[in-house]
């Protein structure tokens, strides 16, 4: 049976009872409202490890915007029942205090990797990102961690410093989870509207013929400016930035000779999307 637990005396315990009987852990780190692709991670999770946490916590020092922080989706008792059906092992759902407490004044900052893209769009938000991770690694003491490729950038954040760290944690990362008409799953979808949702596979679209025009040998300039103008007569309202990058450390790539990951924000309906695809 499942255990919720909020405080990291509580967690620890488990823990260690669990590392004295030889057992591999494994961790889902969320801020709740879980869709199919949080599961799909907890699935993954389960797979690979004899053990299972998922964290469910609204980090507030990752949002750039006190409203966003405000009207983020909390859903713990509906999201406490579908972990329970996959079979977790914990919940771990602390509050605000337990994991920063009074006097807390240590930031972990990833350099290079967060500076451009969302880094640039949402300034301190990967600050944000790396500090929490790495206090649930510290709080979980888990063997494995398993994130959505969906956050690409996110994802090599944490890889990055991981491995500056030495953090004996291996990061996991599972593909993108998408609905049938290619849109990814995001907690932030259920806030479009009937039009915007409609709309917002459109995302999807563009960037696969944007990677094929690329594949192909198109321009990269001309390529990207086009993605642009099609996302906005798809009706997305801005596009701040898609745009051609290398894998794992983004840096930017002027043609296209090595492994290269698009990535796209936009905005539909007043909802911020984000994606990635590999070209």
């Amino acid at each position: 049976m499942m255990q919720i637990l909020r405080t990291v005396a509580e967690l620890r315990t488990r823990v260690r009872g669990w590392k004295s009987d030889g057992k591999q852990v494994g961790l889902v780190p969320t801020m709740g409202a879980l869709h199919e692709g949080h599961l799909s991670l907890v699935r993954s999770a389960k797979r690979g490890c004899d053990r299972v946490i998922v964290t469910i916590f609204v980090n507030p020092t990752q949002f750039n915007s006190p409203e966003d922080l405000e009207k983020y989706p909390r859903t713990e008792d509906v999201d406490a029942a579908l972990l329970a059906r996959e079979g977790v092992d914990v919940l771990f759902a602390p509050s605000v205090d337990e994991v920063y407490p009074a006097g807390f004044n240590t930031r972990v900052t990833v350099s290079g990797v967060s500076d451009a893209l969302e880094g640039a769009m949402r300034p301190g938000h990967f600050d944000g990102v790396a500090t929490v991770v790495a206090k649930l690694f510290g709080m979980t003491q888990a063997d494995r961690a398993y994130f959505g490729q969906k956050d690409w950038q996110q994802l090599q954040v944490v890889k990055r410093f991981v491995a500056d760290l030495n953090i004996p944690v291996e990061i996991v990362g599972c593909e993108t989870v998408r609905e049938a008409d290619g849109l990814a799953l995001s907690s932030r979808n259920v806030r479009l509207d009937a039009l915007s949702r409609a709309q917002a596979p459109a995302l999807y679209r563009v960037m696969g013929r944007a990677a094929t025009a690329l594949r192909d040998g198109g321009d990269l300039d001309t390529t990207l400016a086009q993605a642009r103008t099609d996302l906005l007569q798809a009706g997305f309202e801005k596009v701040e930035y898609i745009d051609l990058r290398a894998t794992s450390t983004l840096d930017p790539i002027t043609r296209l000779d090595g492994p290269a990951r698009l990535l796209a924000a936009a905005w539909i309906g007043g909802v911020r999307l984000i994606d990635n695809i590999p070209v």
